[in-house]
């Protein structure tokens, strides 16, 4: 693919799970972005899951797509590129253009089917969503057997895998959840249990052994972010799945010589699907993202989909370690 100025070869690893049967081929990526670490938390757990081991068809797992973005706990390529804009990139190209082609050549053309799994951005962390194209309704029945709390249909990017996985026929949905660097219990379960339930859908594997849902996904029609009125020190006091109504206040920034307080308050009735993790604030900074959906109704969703977590985990505590 490439060598480093060290002559340290550049790689990329790939689990290759093939079933006795035949039946479709799926691929699961993480950590396109190096920080976005719970993916590769998700992939291991994949790996780990009973259920893989009596396949119908092939799972491809590479769990560290960028493997210099990890060990660096960086998002981008050595060479300071976005490797999630680099796609399909090109075999003589930089070295992320030359990655990002030898995975949508050996793994993605491969493939029916992917999974791609993120995290929020650094000093950012998101409720569990999934995000399909409008334009691939396909994704759409995938999206709901995944489970996650919110289905989104987002707009496909230039340069992204989502859409070079698009223009190459292969349906895709996209993961989302928690934070850059950190893992948290809650969406390393959504992604590895969706995942699972996900080879259900396609007839990977049988229903036995996967965590029920009660609670179906909520499809999320608008979504804005709220922004920081003035610069100063930030003080949060929403957290991701929570609901909040018009003119309820979300945080507070304060300049850092107690002189003024400013509050920034809900522009609507909303789920809080994403919000910042940073208590500094310059004037203008994304704090919270708000999902438009009824409200009444995701409340008890969300409420329910706590619950099944609760009353059917995945794996017990000898699984997980």
């Amino acid at each position: 693919m490439s060598v480093m100025s060290d002559h340290t070869p550049v790689t990329m690893s790939v689990h290759v799970i093939h079933g006795r049967r035949d039946g479709p081929t799926l691929f699961v990526s993480a950590a396109v972005h190096g920080d976005e670490i719970i993916g590769v938390e998700i992939a291991r757990r994949l790996l780990h899951a009973p259920q893989v081991q009596n396949l119908r068809g092939t799972l491809l797992v590479v769990p560290i797509v960028n493997t210099f973005g990890f060990l660096n706990h960086s998002r981008y390529m050595p060479d300071r590129r976005d490797l999630n804009r680099c796609f399909p990139g090109s075999e003589s190209g930089s070295l992320a253009s030359r990655l990002a082609h030898i995975l949508m050549t050996e793994i993605v053309a491969r493939s029916d089917v992917g999974i791609d799994l993120h995290s929020a951005a650094i000093h950012r962390t998101n409720l569990p969503q999934i995000r399909v194209s409008a334009s691939q309704p396909d994704t759409l029945d995938l999206a709901q057997a995944f489970g996650a709390p919110l289905v989104i249909r987002a707009k496909l990017r230039d340069g992204s895998l989502r859409a070079a996985a698009r223009d190459a026929g292969v349906d895709i949905l996209l993961y989302e959840a928690g934070e850059a660097l950190r893992f948290d219990e809650m969406s390393a379960r959504i992604g590895a249990s969706g995942c699972l339930r996900v080879m259900h859908k396609l007839g990977m594997i049988a229903r036995k052994g996967l965590p029920r849902r009660e609670a179906t996904p909520i499809t999320v029609r608008n979504s804005s972010w709220v922004r920081a009125p003035a610069g100063g020190l930030l003080r949060l006091f929403r957290e991701v799945g929570e609901t909040v109504e018009a003119g309820q206040t979300l945080a507070i920034v304060a300049n850092p010589f107690g002189t003024k307080e400013t509050e920034i308050v809900a522009p609507a009735t909303a789920v809080v699907m994403g919000r910042a993790t940073m208590p500094v604030a310059n004037e203008g900074d994304a704090v919270y993202h708000l999902a438009d959906v009824p409200v009444d109704d995701a409340e008890d969703r969300l409420t329910q989909l706590a619950a099944d977590l609760e009353a059917d985990p995945m794996f017990d505590e000898d699984e997980i370690l």
